[in-house]
């Protein structure tokens, strides 16, 4: 996390961001109409059952009208029931507003996150991002049921109570206001000792997501390094400080309800000692001491929860800021394009690319070459080249700083971007599968691309036989990353999903570099049958797999540095040469030997 983030801004209520999110409610207006209509409704219903209380006391109790005093209880239990529908009402409908809200809201913040460019998930924990997603969203939720509307009613309640009570005894209302000033300053104490403790909170909640997402994923790392008590310690002081967090924060109330409580019963023996002289002066009555007090235990339960309130209302707006802050975030590749890809012929060319992550810190310089429709073009060269780079301004994963991209003559920039995406099979090497059915992980779940088709590519690329003779063959659960199956399986399973969406260009990128022999074999069939008629770009280490390729473009430091076929780079007795001779130094080649390429 940032300082930037953990920075306490201090406001109770931004009321920008309050219309930001007050904008979600106009999809659900009956709902947010019929919310504030029983509020208000009970904040003026509530003052009811105390008048009655008193009313019932003083004429029929005191004068011993036991039939009067039979149908004051059945009218004051027909108006408890009231009263508990309508805060049943209230909770129910401001608590529906939230969970709509907060699914319109998770919708939209997951599509802008799958919309971001690579670029930004180089400098974003995952953590993070999943903390935005999950729970800061459903803070925003309790800013509707037990924030703002929640607060509008409180404060209504309140003033309507103290409304009546002036109006009914103005000396009992004020003898019961005295405690009040010391309310109201430890009430901002506290509010601003919780507002400070919660945006810690969020902080620490991030931060241990980010580690613990993180730390799962890269667990055999850990453990083949023998690094498991290294990490758990820097897991144990993350832990301890959300921990200190969260004990800040408990402190705060743990003070804070016991203060409203003296305060209310120093309220309640004020009352009692000035009530009961009045009493006994004839000045007020049994019933009327009997109504203040009812009163003063309504007063004080909405001061109580107000102060809560508000700091539910200021964790939302924290929670909302972050929301906001990531949906407010533009790095998106811009999606102007009109052309559709459909129809590609699959003609690239790269012409004077340069790309740069950061101000003047090149990745690419200068990069020009053109691939032809339907022949195969190899990038080769030292981790850190800008192979992958190339490929990824393809996709328009990133964009490029200067220069130009084309295919078929056409900017890329101008074709539609899924529809571009569509049409540019990836295989990479580090495969991703998801925890799913092989069926689902191959198509995608895109209920176009049938059970049959899948199993007739699976046949072709040569992976039948293996998924066949797993458990629930094509129902087999690949569990996260593919984790129940070889690095070759999931590497043919990557070729499959690549044949079932018939691109028209296709890009390998070390496809072959982390597999053993047998699978190697397989692989380089698939290879075979899937770069046949159609327009590749394979980046590859293993020499051997790319001397068939039509050009072989060599790259240092995201330049290219030579160019031309198999036997043409040997002759120039170059880089390419050097790496060859390295990496087959050992051994005596044939170069008339039909190798495929990966």
């Amino acid at each position: 996390m940032t300082k930037k983030e953990t920075k306490i801004t201090g406001k109770t209520v931004d009321f920008t961001l309050l219309k930001r999110i007050l904008a979600y409610a106009r999809f659900y207006k009956g709902n947010f109409s019929l919310a504030v209509i029983a509020t208000v409704t009970f904040a003026f219903v509530s003052p009811i059952r105390p008048i009655l209380i008193q009313y019932t006391f003083d004429n029929f109790v005191s004068k011993h009208n036991a039939p009067m005093l039979l149908n004051m209880t059945m009218i004051l239990i027909g108006l408890l029931t009231l009263e508990a529908l309508m805060q049943f009402s209230d909770s129910f409908l401001t608590n529906r507003l939230g969970q709509n809200i907060i699914k319109d809201l998770r919708i939209q913040l997951y599509k802008h996150i799958s919309s971001l460019r690579l670029k930004y998930y180089d400098n974003t924990p995952i953590g993070t991002l999943v903390t935005r997603a999950v729970s800061d969203i459903e803070v925003i939720a309790d800013m509707f049921s037990d924030g703002l509307i929640s607060i509008i009613g409180d404060l209504l309640k309140l003033f309507v109570i103290l409304g009546v009570m002036l109006f009914l005894n103005y000396r009992l209302t004020l003898i019961i206001l005295i405690p009040i000033p010391i309310l109201l300053i430890a009430t901002y104490i506290f509010k601003r000792a919780v507002a400070a403790s919660f945006q810690d909170v969020r902080t620490q909640v991030a931060r241990l997501n980010a580690f613990v997402q993180e730390h799962i994923t890269g667990m055999n790392i850990v453990q083949i390094f023998n690094r498991e008590n290294t990490e758990m310690k820097k897991f144990d002081e993350i832990n301890t400080k959300h921990r200190d967090a969260n004990i800040r924060s408990i402190m705060a109330y743990s003070i804070f309800f016991p203060v409203v409580e003296i305060l209310s019963s120093v309220s309640l023996g004020l009352l009692i000692w000035w009530g009961g002289r009045e009493i006994l002066q004839n000045i007020t009555s049994m019933g009327q001491l009997v109504e203040f007090i009812m009163f003063l235990n309504m007063m004080f339960r909405p001061i109580r929860q107000l102060a809560d309130r508000f700091n539910t209302l200021q964790m939302g707006m924290v929670s909302s800021e972050r929301v906001f802050k990531v949906l407010d975030t533009h790095e998106i590749i811009e999606n102007k394009g009109k052309i559709s890809a459909e129809n590609i012929n699959g003609n690239i060319e790269f012409k004077d690319v340069w790309l740069s992550y950061s101000e003047e810190d090149w990745v690419l310089r200068g990069i020009s070459f053109d691939v032809k429709q339907g022949e195969t073009v190899a990038l080769v060269g030292a981790t850190g080249a800008g192979k992958s780079s190339i490929i990824n301004l393809l996709n328009r994963f990133y964009e490029f700083t200067k220069g130009s991209i084309t295919i078929d003559g056409i900017e890329v920039r101008d074709y539609e971007l899924s529809s571009l995406r569509k049409n540019i099979g990836v295989v990479l090497q580090d495969v991703f599968l998801f925890s799913d059915t092989l069926e689902n992980n191959i198509s995608i779940s895109n209920p176009e691309i049938t059970k049959e088709k899948i199993i007739e590519a699976a046949k072709v690329v040569g992976a039948h036989e293996f998924i066949s003779n797993l458990p629930n063959g094509y129902d087999y659960n690949a569990m996260e990353r593919g984790a129940m199956l070889s690095v070759g399986q999931r590497q043919l399973i990557s070729f499959i999903r690549a044949y079932v969406y018939n691109p028209r260009i296709l890009v390998l990128d070390e496809a072959t570099s982390s597999i053993d022999t047998e699978s190697e074999k397989l692989i380089q069939n698939a290879i075979d049958i899937l770069t046949k008629g159609r327009t590749s770009i394979i980046i590859a280490h293993r020499l051997a797999t790319i001397q068939k390729a039509d050009k072989i473009i060599v790259m240092d430091k995201g330049e290219i540095i030579e160019s031309g076929n198999h036997q043409e780079l040997l002759k120039q007795n170059g880089q390419y040469k050097r790496l060859f001779d390295l990496q087959f130094k050992d051994e005596k080649h044939d170069t008339s030997i039909p190798i495929v390429y990966a």
